[in-house]
């Protein structure tokens, strides 16, 4: 650890590992608001960011409890899974385009990267909502996960009338 006169001591924020401030900053250069991903332990939360001088303004939210309360997603199915995190994702691509924002770039903060994940389902729901985002295709989960059908048949009418209903929405 940054002892003594001359040693430097970390950010406090970077100390207890949850903020990469090298990563931030390239986003933060951009010049775009922030697409910002977040998958807890139960639920997933996305939100559009933008930098202000006296710290980040959170634009636009959505997560997994508003697909119950607004969209009919039934309170049984899981608010965090590949089609909950895709119709979060899908909700805020929507009210962005909504409310005037059409581009941003992905911030998925200290979360693993690997392809196919709940946090590119979310990234997925707002390209297909209309959102501008630069991403690769091989990342993205295919579309018979993204609809969950690999977890019950059922879960794709349902997951066909909760996105109708955010269509509907915005």
């Amino acid at each position: 650890m940054a002892q003594g006169p001359r040693q430097r001591n970390q950010f406090r924020r970077r100390k207890s590992g949850e903020t990469d401030y090298r990563r931030r900053l390239k986003l933060l250069k951009s010049g775009n608001a922030r697409a910002v991903v977040r998958v807890s332990n139960t639920r997933t939360t996305c939100q559009l960011v933008t930098w202000k001088v006296d710290g980040d303004k959170v634009e636009l939210s959505a997560t997994g409890d508003d697909l119950i309360s607004r969209f009919g997603w039934p309170e049984s199915n899981s608010r965090k899974n590949l089609p909950a995190s895709y119709l979060v994702g899908y909700a805020l691509g929507k009210s962005a385009l909504a409310a005037g924002h059409d581009q941003a770039v992905l911030d998925i903060g200290l979360a693993a990267s690997t392809p196919g994940s709940r946090v590119f389902a979310a990234l997925k729901g707002m390209v297909d909502a209309g959102l501008e985002i630069p991403h690769g295709d091989s990342v993205l989960p295919s579309e018979d996960r993204l609809s969950g059908a690999h977890i019950d048949d059922s879960y794709a009418s349902v997951f066909e009338a909760t996105k109708s209903k955010i269509e509907e929405a915005y």
